[in-house]
């Protein structure tokens, strides 16, 4: 859109990766951005890089807050919506970004209180944020917002000994068209983006050689985390008439399509 407005995004997991290349994009693009995640000194740090691209639309500091915030803690989640609110009056988007890849092993040894931390955060903390997003969206003026659930290509094949990644971003799936039908009578617009091997820390392994369904070890290709940060503001910016309920962005020679 690349025009001054006083839309408000929230970024959950802001300090790195997508969150915070989606939350730069963001503010480069007009918006208002609050950057949550545990790391407050990494979150700004991340909204300093930011900030030559948010330069057209003022200083920075008037545009983007940092917020430390555990989505797995139900009081801390409250505390996160509060200040949004209270900093700007609104919340318009929210992207559901944070989110755990381990414990990866076989499936018989997983300890139970690692695949527990998964759930809490890649589930839980997405129902939480949804669940205050909503309060907030259908009591403000004007009423509605937009909310993006960040899942996975393993929301629909799984990748070798990923259990609990793969369970939650299954369950987010379901959760996704849940809320978004739960949020017609409110103008709450619901929708996923599944990326595939965007080059962020989470997927450097990627490129040293990965485990593959029939056993062998390969290198992935790789992308630019810029292209996921364009299409977040992509659906960001629709009307509320129309939605994204599902998108896929990935690399283009990745092995997806075909899988196992």
């Amino acid at each position: 859109m690349n025009t001054p407005h006083n839309r408000v995004a929230l970024i959950t997991g802001a300090a790195r990766g997508i969150g915070a290349a989606s939350a730069a994009a963001l503010l480069a693009d007009g918006w208002r951005v609050v950057y949550s995640g545990r790391d407050l000194q990494a979150l700004r740090e991340a909204i300093n890089r930011a900030a030559p691209g948010a330069a057209p639309f003022g200083p920075i500091a008037e545009r983007a807050i940092a917020v430390q915030a555990d989505v797995t803690n139900e009081a801390s989640v409250a505390a996160l919506f509060h200040t949004t609110v209270q900093q700007w009056g609104r919340l318009d988007l929210l992207f559901n970004n944070a989110g755990l890849f381990a414990p990866k092993g076989l499936l018989e040894d997983i300890d139970f209180a690692a695949w527990k931390q998964v759930v809490d955060t890649n589930l839980n903390g997405v129902f939480l944020c949804t669940q205050h997003a909503f309060r907030v969206m259908k009591a403000q003026n004007p009423r509605g917002g937009r909310i993006i659930n960040n899942g996975s290509i393993s929301a629909h094949a799984p990748r070798p000994n990923s259990s609990a990644y793969t369970a939650t971003k299954h369950a987010v799936t379901g959760l996704t068209k849940s809320a978004s039908l739960d949020g017609r009578k409110y103008d709450i617009a619901v929708g996923q983006i599944d990326i595939g091997n965007a080059a962020t820390d989470m997927t450097t392994a990627f490129t040293q050689g990965v485990a593959q369904a029939d056993g062998s070890v390969k290198v992935e290709p790789v992308m630019e985390v810029s292209h996921v940060a364009q299409a977040v503001v992509y659906m960001a910016n629709l009307p509320l008439s129309a939605n994204v309920l599902n998108m896929t962005v990935m690399a283009t020679h990745m092995p997806f399509v075909g899988r196992g």
